[in-house]
This record gives structure tokens, sequence and C-alpha cells, in this order.
């Protein structure tokens, strides 16, 4: 069973909890992370892409010249996609991109994610994180005092409005709730900070 050590705000260890192995003790799975953070992404696009064809731009709706005798080329309107101001030949079209994929293989690639953090020493338990007004300064030198400076996500058992409005103004530092974390939000960050709550809400959640 993983064993780590749980920190206080001062970065120093005030005890041991053991880890879930079916959570955090998982093989890493690279091909199914890859495949569930491209669902992750695809789900996110907005698909909103839009060109028109000859038959929805504007204009165009009388022949250019007759047809013989000019001794130009002929032409039905001014609107073909060879003619500048034309429509689009295949261009994209609003659409859907998303797609589901198993509860199963989420869950997977989610304790696949937390095993693969957890293997390359960038994950790491504290005892508690709260501050007592939602200011970024607080949560910057909290962070600090962790010995944090890169990108982090910060996992809570519950819904935290303090927590969440100071670190909004921090590049690179995002909260999350047990109940809504992802593969993708986990491998996006560099460091991944779980408070005790948080891994005992997960053995009710996950387990």
């Amino acid at each position: 069973m993983p064993q780590v050590d749980v920190i206080d705000r001062e970065n120093k260890a005030v005890g041991k909890i053991d880890l879930p192995p079916e959570i955090f003790g998982t093989e890493v799975r690279k091909a199914l992370l890859h495949e569930v953070v491209r669902n992750y992404l695809a789900n996110m696009r907005q698909g909103s892409a839009s060109t028109k064809t000859r038959g929805l731009v504007s204009g165009g709706g009388r022949k250019p010249w007759r047809q013989k005798g000019t001794g130009r080329a002929r032409a039905g309107s001014i609107r073909s996609p060879l003619w500048r101001g034309g429509g689009t030949v295949f261009g994209p079209r609003p659409r859907d991109y998303s797609y589901k994929l198993p509860k199963k293989m989420k869950w997977t690639a989610l304790s696949s994610a937390l095993s693969a953090k957890l293997s390359d020493g960038e994950l790491m338990v504290v005892e508690e994180l709260s501050l007592p007004e939602p200011k970024t300064r607080l949560l910057v030198g909290l962070l600090r005092g962790l010995g944090l400076d890169g990108s982090t996500l910060i996992v809570l058992p519950e819904k935290d409005g303090v927590l969440e409005l100071a670190a909004r103004n921090i590049p690179r530092v995002d909260v999350a709730r047990v109940s809504e974390l992802n593969a993708y939000a986990i491998l996006s960050h560099e460091k991944v900070v779980l408070t005790r709550g948080a891994v005992e809400k997960m053995r009710e959640v996950y387990l």
C-alpha cells in the first residue's frame, strides 16, 4: 500500500497516510491516458468554425453575361468559388466534435494519472489548506512555503469559495474538487496537492 508523508503549512512532516492502492498504485497505461486526454480536448472544442458555400453567399442571382458571343468564359454567377468573394468549396461547417468514453475507461485513466504523479514524486498530501480571506497574496505565500512555484493543482474534498477565489488570479494554479477530478487536469499540472480530507473523500467516492 503506498504511503506518503503528510506535511503542514510550514512544509514539515506531521505524520504519514496510507493511500488506497486501487487509486494510487495502479499500472500507468500511457495509451489509455492519451485516449482520455484526446477525448477531453475534443469535448472542449466549440466546433463553431463556419464558411459559406456558393448557396449561402449573398448576391449573384443574375447571370453576369450572356452565354455566347462575348469572347469570355461562360459564367452563371458572380458567387462561384472561382470568383473573388465567391463561396468556399468544402470549407468547415459547425459540427459537434464530442464523443463519449465508457466510465470504466475514465476511472482507469484517473487512477493511472494519480499513480504516475505519485511514482514521479509530483504528488503531496497536506494536513489542510484554508485561508481566512480570499486574498491572492495569502495563497501565493502558502504555496511558496510548501515549495511550490510551478503549475499546481490543488484538490479539495468539497467546495471552498475562499480558496478558489484566491487562486483565480494565479497563473498555472487551479483548484478542483474530488468529484470533478479528471485525468487531463492531473496531467496538465506539474504538481498535485491533496489535502488529507481529499484523500478520505476519494475513499468514499471512488471505492
